[in-house]
């Protein structure tokens, strides 16, 4: 970790929406993203978020099969991971994982953990867990790209 973190507290489906249209805006097209949290603590409720700020309206469904979902958008590309159902990190060697990493693209990772020696090195992870009611998040810039980015959140997030 790197020090540069960002912590607060979000209350509801539609706060974790809009605190992923934030990440979206304060990431850009070109970011990896690791999403840590149990079952249920609202991954793919936040990637939702980050879909539409891109301008994505339909449905968001976790990946849990097909492993990823592409989003070509008009302002770039944004691939959901979903991990879960890995059951060894070598088999993102058959899905052309690098291919992925190659190009300019917002990457939204769950479960990353499932891929660990596989997966390239996120640049800002996130945290979800329980908070009384709601979740407490915590964003780690991992590089200087999402360093960055916790800069940008730190000066631009609303808390609900």
């Amino acid at each position: 970790m790197s020090g540069m973190c960002w912590q607060g507290e979000l209350h509801g489906e539609a706060a974790m929406v809009a605190w992923g249209r934030q990440l979206a805006a304060a990431a850009g097209d070109d970011l990896t993203v690791f999403l840590h949290g149990n079952l249920g603590m609202g991954k793919t409720t936040l990637c939702r978020g980050v879909l539409q700020h891109f301008g994505h309206a339909g449905a968001v469904k976790s990946p849990t099969y097909t492993l990823v979902e592409p989003y070509d958008m008009a302002d770039g590309v944004v691939y959901h991971f979903d991990l879960y159902r890995l059951a060894d990190p070598e088999e993102l060697e058959y899905l052309g994982i690098r291919d992925y990493f190659a190009i300019r693209a917002l990457r939204l990772i769950e479960w990353p953990e499932r891929g660990e020696g596989v997966l390239p090195q996120a640049d800002l992870e996130v945290h979800i867990s329980l908070a009384g009611e709601g979740r407490c998040l915590r964003c780690d810039g991992v590089s200087e790209r999402g360093r960055a980015v916790v800069e940008r959140l730190a000066k631009s997030v609303v808390q609900n």
